[in-house]
């Protein structure tokens, strides 16, 4: 790119505003320095640089670069030998530290920052610099005892010797004797030397060695002579501590010097990262978004389905975006040559210079003020021939500069260049500038080079709208305040509009008509057809708008119905994972319930059915002594032996049985659900009829039904299942069961306090206890 061209487009200004967002002189440097490349892959990577840049400062709001100091001057002096000052020192070590925290920072954000990660690479790290600097200085830049151990030795010194100095001149301020020769009591110092304040005419009284006076001369500043010996020693004392300090600070600056290549590496690598957040900081302050580079279209204009050069709302990037209005530069796939027409101070220039601009910061990396979507190509030369070119020391005129400088790219200009010229022709004999105008842009259209030109030449508007390739476009004028709107019509040439602006400014009709007798009628017929072709641009302009806005209403509305049925999904799918989240908690809580219980029924049963034992074989042993005792003896039967499997009838429970096992007089009998050890003498088998004993009543012996253990009434109301608790009660009373156990549940506890109520009153409860979890209630028989 040629100078000319950047400073005809305002460029340097555009640098000197990226340069404002830089940290240090040497990135200030670097954006100043900053030039266009015509590689495509190097414009992508500057472009991805810098949207890394600003996705790093949304990552890091608080990133900073202002801790960090141009070093060169420094490290220039170190390298040759020069010893550097404490606040130069500690410049190093600070600029040091914070290379080391974005170095550091910058490497674990590699992954997703791979062209600022690059710099990082670049940048080294000096720990054991930045630790001497840190044990040998303060941050005031004074040098540590610690920096040396003669240091430490000579400032220990020093304190004690000055201690002493000052302990002798004031046994002098405290000394009557001395008090009437004193201005003052107080220990000053002078030229270095601890000294006290005697009055001139006391100058004898106090024997010592003058070192100034006061302005009037009525005070003296001695040092007495017994201090003078202590003076001397700790002057040299200071020498020796002033030498030490400087060779500390000359060990520092030559440690430097050594690092100095490294150090500046880093440096580099700093200010080419702090030029990537100065570009990201510059978009973010224009609203700049990244262009799409698109490749230059290998088939003829006329054979492409995309302009290459295609920008929305693009804003000129040095006026206020506030203020500026939008243009939309955006030509059909087959045109490259814009001719723009319009009213001066309609804005053709700032829209050459728009684009023109617009391309130079895409292809320096800078994102551009425009919509997003807006996509530019790698342009090997950006050409501009606008402004006055009149140069009064070569002796040229307008017309003769524009030509020398058209001159100039005139042959350089490629397929792949843009070219843009403001007034071309202007200057001279219009009929011969016309001409001239339309040859040169002819040379271009032949060489198919990206061209946009602004004239106010009719002649050119006709060429444009007859010659593919080329396309009119003007600059937006409103009659109504005879005012321009600085928007861009592509497709239709700028009016002259200097009748209805002299209509509206008051000139007589008559004038008027008598001018418009002078138009020849071909230009008033092309004023009328422009007229019409407005007219029916601004219909077409309408209804296009207002389909849009139907559209975008009925987008609005779709979009609106969607998020509604997107949001009841959500909801459906929110309530439908939360039920079956409920399901899965209470199936699990229901599970461990249930084993739960089980545990404890296991346990329950276990205590309660060896406690049953203990009762009944106590129970039997009772019923065998009572019979024992009332009923006459009994002659043995005559039947044969009980064998196992016998089915028999166990008088003292009144109840069936079955003979598991026979040991002696006594055998194991199976009776319901419990093992009973039973004495043959109370069993009857059942297998053969026998005759029935004499009763001592007439009674008869009916055999109670098998009874279970428990009774459930969940599901049952209160007035269902009290009848079927009493029965059971009755038929496990009159089975000799010594306990049940009545499964109530929990529920609401209706169905509990009912039973419980029941239970309390009955003639056959003994007691009743409630099962761990209050779901049962045991219940035991009084006998």
């Amino acid at each position: 790119m040629r100078d000319h061209d950047l400073n005809t487009l305002e460029w340097p200004k555009i640098l000197e505003r990226l340069a404002a967002f830089t940290a240090f002189p040497w990135s200030a440097e670097k954006a100043r320095a900053l030039r266009p490349s015509t590689d495509p892959a190097e414009v992508q990577a500057r472009l991805a640089e810098t949207e890394e840049a600003r996705r790093l400062l949304a990552l890091e709001p608080g990133l900073d670069l202002g801790g960090i100091r141009d070093l060169r001057p420094l490290l220039t002096a170190a390298r040759h030998g020069a010893s550097l000052p404490p606040g130069d020192l500690l410049a190093v070590r600070d600029t040091l530290r914070a290379a080391r925290r974005i170095r550091r920072l910058l490497l674990r954000r590699a992954e997703g920052l791979p062209h600022l990660a690059s710099h990082a690479g670049r940048m080294q790290e000096f720990p054991d610099l930045e630790a001497e600097i840190e044990r040998c200085l303060d941050e005031a830049g004074e040098v540590k005892d610690e920096a040396s151990p003669i240091l430490r030795t000579l400032r220990a010194e020093i304190r004690r010797l000055t201690h002493e100095i000052q302990a002798r001149l004031q046994s002098y301020l405290t000394d009557p004797r001395y008090a009437p020769y004193l201005q003052e009591p107080l220990i000053t110092m002078r030229g270095g030397r601890f000294v006290i304040p005697v009055r001139a005419e006391h100058k004898g009284k106090i024997p010592g060695l003058v070192h100034d006076s006061s302005a009037s001369g009525a005070t003296l500043f001695i040092e007495p002579l017994p201090v003078v010996e202590m003076g001397n020693r700790l002057r040299a004392l200071q020498a020796q501590e002033e030498k030490e300090v400087a060779r500390i600070l000359a060990s520092l600056s030559a440690a430097i010097g050594a690092q100095a290549e490294g150090i500046r590496l880093t440096l580099e690598a700093l200010a080419d990262l702090d030029l990537a957040l100065a570009k990201a900081r510059y978009a973010i302050a224009i609203q700049a978004e990244r262009p799409e580079i698109v490749p230059w279209p290998e088939e003829p204009p006329e054979q492409r389905t995309a302009s290459p050069l295609w920008l929305r709302q693009a804003r000129h990037p040095l006026l206020d975006p506030q203020r500026v209005v939008p243009i939309d530069v955006t030509p059909d796939p087959s045109t490259f040559m814009l001719i723009l027409t319009g009213p001066n101070t309609g804005g053709k220039t700032v829209t050459l210079k728009t684009v023109g601009l617009l391309a130079l910061m895409a292809q320096s990396g800078l994102h551009i003020p425009a919509a997003e979507g807006s996509r530019l190509p790698v342009f090997d030369g950006i050409y501009a021939d606008i402004g006055d070119e009149q140069s009064i020391e070569q002796n040229l005129s307008t017309f003769s500069a524009h030509l020398l400088n058209i001159l100039s790219f005139l042959e350089s200009a490629t397929a792949r260049s843009l070219v843009l010229l403001d007034e071309l022709g202007a200057g001279t004999d219009p009929m011969e500038g016309a001409a001239l105008a339309r040859a040169i842009l002819e040379h271009f259209h032949a060489r198919r080079t990206t061209t946009l030109v602004a004239t106010h030449f009719p002649e050119l508007k006709l060429w444009a709208q007859t010659t593919p390739g080329a396309i009119n476009a003007s600059m937006e004028f409103d009659p109504e305040t005879l005012a321009p709107t600085y928007r861009l019509r592509i497709g239709l040439p700028g009016r002259s509009n200097a009748f209805l602006i002299a209509r509206r400014l008051g000139i007589p009709e008559d004038l008027i008509a008598r001018a418009q007798q002078y138009v020849s009628p071909q230009a008033l017929r092309l004023e009328a057809l422009l007229a019409e072709a407005e007219r029916l641009r601004e219909e077409a302009a309408r209804a296009h708008r207002e389909a849009e806005q139907a559209r975008a209403a009925a987008r609005a509305l779709e979009e609106e119905w969607r998020a509604r049925l997107a949001r009841i999904e959500a909801e459906r799918e929110r309530m439908l994972q939360e039920a079956q989240a409920q399901i899965a908690a209470l199936l699990q809580e229901a599970r461990e319930e249930i084993e739960r219980i089980r545990r404890q029924l296991r346990a329950v049963h276990q205590a309660e059915v060896e406690a049953a034992r203990r009762r009944l074989e106590a129970l039997q042993a009772h019923i065998r002594e009572t019979l024992a005792r009332a009923a006459p003896p009994v002659e043995a039967p005559t039947e044969p032996a009980f064998a196992v499997g016998d089915r028999v009838w166990v008088r003292p429970l009144q109840m069936e049985g079955e003979i598991l096992s026979l040991e002696g007089e006594e055998a194991d009998v199976q009776v319901g659900r419990w093992r009973l050890r039973m004495a043959l003498a109370d069993l009857e088998r059942r297998e053969r009829p026998r005759p029935a004993p004499s009763p001592p009543a007439p009674t008869a012996v009916v055999r109670p039904p098998q009874v279970p253990l428990d009774l459930d009434l969940r599901g049952m109301r209160v007035e269902e299942a009290l009848p079927v608790l009493e029965k059971f009660l009755d038929e496990a009373f009159l089975a000799g069961m010594p306990f049940v156990r009545i499964i109530h549940g929990k529920g609401t506890g209706a169905l509990r306090r009912a039973v419980r109520e029941r239970l309390k009153t009955h003639p056959h409860v003994e007691r009743m206890e409630p099962t761990p979890d209050d779901g049962a209630t045991v219940v035991r028989f009084a006998r």
